[in-house]
C-alpha cells in the first residue's frame, strides 16, 4: 500500500521499512530552471509533486529592516546578521560570498554582546501555516524547518580565519558569538514551531565543520567550544518529539558519535569524496544508530556521468546506506547548474524502480 511522503521520511528517520526510499532534492536557480524546461512544469511546487519529492524545507519570511533583509548567501546585500553578501559568477551559477564581517574588528566579549543583534520580531511567523500547506497540496510530505547553526553563522559574522584563531587564542569571544547565535536560532525555531500548528516534522541545523581530509578544528576544541551550542539546536527539539537533522560537508567521522549523543536522527549530506565518508565506511559504523540523507555525489558523479551511470550509482548506494532502512536519497548538496536535468530524473527513476528488477 502506497505511503505518504511524510510516512516515508519518518520511517527512514526511525530506520523502519517503507514502500520505497524517500526522495529529497535542492537546487540552485540555474539547475531548477533547466529541470523545469525539460519537464515542462511551471514551478518548483509542481515539479516536486511530479518527481515525488517527499522531503520539503520551509523557511520563515523576513519582515525586519530593509537594510538587513538579504538572504544569507542568497543575494547581494546585507543579511539579518549584518554581513554583506556579494555576487560571484562562473559559467554555470551565480554564488554569493560574504565580504563584510560585522564582528571582525571587535576585541572584547562586551563588544560582541553590545552588537546590534537581530530581533525575533523581524520574522513573519504568521506565514508559516500557509507555507507548509503549499508543500502539501498533492501529498502529505514531510516538512523540515532549518533552524540554523552555531559554527558557520558565527564565522560569517567574525570572518573564518579570525573565528578559528579565536577558538584557540580567545575562546571567550568565539563562545560569546556562538552562544548568542544559537540562542537567536533556538528562540526563532520555537516561534516557528508554535505557529506551525503541529505541521513540522523535523528540525534541522548545521554548519560545515569538515574539510576534505579532516575536521576544520580539532575534535577536542570542537567539543569544548562549539558542541554545547550546536547541541542547543538538536537536543531540545529531539526531547520535544521532533526528528533532528544536521548538515555538514566534509570529513566529520571523528564527531559523528557526538552528534548521535546529542540526539541526532539524520546526517546530511554524506560527502562521499571526503576522507572516511564513503557509504561502505559509514554504514557499518553508524547505520544502526543514525539515518543518512544525501550521498549522491554532486562533485564528480552528477556533473560528469551519464544518466545510466547515475541510475546505477544511486541504486548501489541505496543498497548500502539503506541496509537498515535509514536512508533518504538526495544529492550531496544543492544541484548545481553544471548537472544535466536528465541526471536528476535518473536519480528519481532509480528510487522508483529499486528492487523491481
Amino acid at each position: 500500500m502506497a505511503m505518504t511522503g511524510k510516512e516515508r521520511v519518518l520511517a527512514a528517520a526511525a530506520r523502519k521499512k517503507a514502500d520505497r526510499f524517500p526522495k529529497s532534492l535542492r537546487f540552485t536557480q540555474e539547475a531548477l530552471d533547466d529541470l523545469l524546461a525539460l519537464t515542462g512544469k511551471t514551478g518548483k511546487q509542481e515539479l516536486f509533486d511530479y518527481l515525488g519529492i517527499d522531503y520539503r524545507w520551509i523557511g520563515v519570511p523576513f519582515k525586519g529592516p530593509k537594510n538587513r533583509s538579504q538572504v544569507t548567501l542568497g543575494g547581494e546585500g546585507y543579511d539579518f546578521w549584518g554581513c554583506y553578501n556579494k555576487a560571484v559568477k562562473n559559467n554555470f551559477n551565480t554564488y554569493y560570498e560574504i565580504t563584510y564581517h560585522p564582528l571582525g574588528q571587535m576585541k572584547t566579549v562586551r563588544e560582541i554582546e553590545d552588537y546590534d543583534w537581530p530581533e525575533l520580531d523581524w520574522w513573519d511567523y504568521d506565514a508559516i501555516p500557509g507555507l507548509i500547506k503549499a508543500e502539501k497540496q498533492s501529498d502529505d510530505t514531510a516538512v523540515m524547518f532549518f533552524a540554523g547553526g552555531a559554527f558557520e553563522s558565527p564565522w560569517y559574522m567574525r570572518g573564518m580565519e579570525q573565528f578559528l584563531i579565536d577558538i584557540y587564542d580567545e575562546p571567550g569571544i568565539a563562545e560569546a558569538i556562538s552562544r548568542k547565535v544559537a540562542e537567536i536560532y533556538y528562540q526563532r525555531a520555537m516561534r516557528v514551531i508554535e505557529a506551525s500548528d503541529g505541521m513540522i516534522d523535523i528540525i534541522g541545523s548545521g554548519g560545515d565543520i569538515g574539510g576534505q581530509n579532516a575536521l576544520m578544528l580539532s575534535p577536542g576544541k570542537w567539543r569544548k567550544h562549539i558542541m554545547p551550542y550546536s547541541a542547543k539546536l538538536i537536543t531540545p527539539f529531539k526531547e520535544m518529539g521532533f526528528r533532528t537533522f544536521y548538515h555538514s560537508d566534509g570529513a566529520i567521522t571523528p564527531v559523528i558519535d557526538d552528534f548521535i549523543g546529542m540526539g541526532l536522527d539524520i546526517l546530511d549530506p554524506i560527502q562521499v569524496g571526503a576522507a572516511g565518508m564513503t557509504p561502505e565506511e559509514l554504514f557499518p559504523a553508524f547505520g544502526d544508530r543514525l539515518s543518512f540523507h544525501g550521498a549522491i555525489d554532486e562533485v564528480e558523479l552528477l556533473p560528469n556521468a551519464s544518466p545510466d551511470e547515475v541510475y546505477a550509482e544511486t541504486q548501489r548506494i541505496m543498497g548500502i546506506l539503506g541496509g537498515n532502512n535509514g536512508y533518504i536519497v538526495s544529492p550531496t548538496h544543492q544541484v548545481q547548474g553544471d548537472t544535466s536535468p536528465e541526471n536528476i530524473l535518473a536519480i528519481c527513476a532509480a528510487v522508483d524502480e529499486y528492487g523491481k528488477d
